[in-house]
């Protein structure tokens, strides 16, 4: 596919018209638990479950599980390819990615790119059209059984399906809840022995278990939700459009501080191949200054620059 084709990303399968009926139905399997989540990190108001370590841990893992699994691993390597990297380091970012519950490798990459196929237009699942809540998270909860289908994966992530390590993810559908809540134990047992060693006292090991569980696994799982959920309606409601790229997505200054990047949406609509999102000096894009980083490390290859870069080499 041609450099000068703005929406199309060069591992983008052809659009390909919707033939769903809709379905009015409650998706419990991601109702259920996003409400669940929300509640738990609630937990964090209580004085009893704060500490500075949580605190810390949870801000860090935005970092982590946000920027490194979603941003890098289900995003640009997965679902644009505009960067290579070795197997066992892409199965360790998309397994942060699962750790942050934004479902499965395989299906987050086909729902991202059949976004891009038709943006802001049916059948996007989360265009800003159809209301802000709707494209922020209400659209997790209507159950629409066509992008559950084997036919739909094939279609639009038929490149992640070939990997054994994400065909499993597919094929046992609670591994994904059980790699949560591993990783969540992994937390507790931490917070447990550290508590316990700095302070003698097995009451204090639990007492920092339950505070990292609650604010650097539930209270981070939420914040990274809500990052990306604001890249899918916020970057395309407010902000500044650099390109005209036959949908509404904008580049918005605050969502990609947050999103460390991602909210240059416009650039990214306008350019879905590159690695970067930052077109101008001033629109910073750390998530490929990790990518930068991990090329000059000889561990990264294959990294597409924006595309006024690419035209001049």
């Amino acid at each position: 596919m041609g450099e000068d084709a703005p929406n199309r990303s060069p591992f983008l399968l052809m659009p390909v018209q919707a033939t769903e009926t809709p379905k009015y139905g409650v998706h419990w399997e991601y109702a259920v638990p996003i409400a669940t989540i929300h509640l738990l990190a609630c937990l964090a108001i209580l004085p009893w479950c704060f500490s500075w370590l949580g605190l810390i841990t949870a801000g860090l893992g935005t970092i982590v599980f946000g920027t490194f699994g979603i941003n890098l691993g289900y995003h640009r390597l997965l679902s644009h390819r505009s960067l290579s990297v070795p197997r066992w380091l892409e199965r360790t970012l998309a397994t942060l990615a699962v750790c942050s519950l934004e479902d499965t490798p395989s299906r987050w990459v086909a729902n991202h790119r059949l976004h891009h196929c038709h943006s802001d237009d049916d059948p996007d699942p989360h265009s800003p059209r159809d209301g802000v809540a709707w494209s922020h998270m209400g659209w997790l909860f209507r159950h629409v059984p066509h992008r559950k289908s084997l036919n739909f994966l094939d279609k639009y992530a038929r490149d992640v399906l070939v990997d054994p390590y994400y065909r499993a993810l597919e094929q046992h559908p609670m591994a994904v809840l059980w790699i949560y809540i591993a990783h969540t134990m992994v937390f507790g047992v931490f917070g447990l022995l550290l508590g316990r060693l700095i302070s003698d006292d097995w009451a204090a090991g639990a007492q920092l278990a339950v505070s990292l569980i609650v604010w650097g696994v539930f209270l981070r799982t939420v914040l990274v939700w809500h990052i990306t959920w604001s890249v899918n309606s916020l970057t395309h409601l407010f902000g500044y459009r650099t390109y005209s790229t036959g949908e509404d997505s904008r580049n918005n200054w605050l969502v990609a501080i947050l999103a460390m990047g991602e909210g240059w949406h416009n650039n990214h609509h306008h350019d879905p191949a590159s690695a970067s999102t930052q077109h101008k000096w001033w629109e910073f894009d750390a998530t490929y200054y990790v990518i930068l980083l991990l090329e000059f490390l000889g561990i990264a290859s294959d990294v597409r620059p924006p595309r006024h870069i690419r035209q001049k080499r």
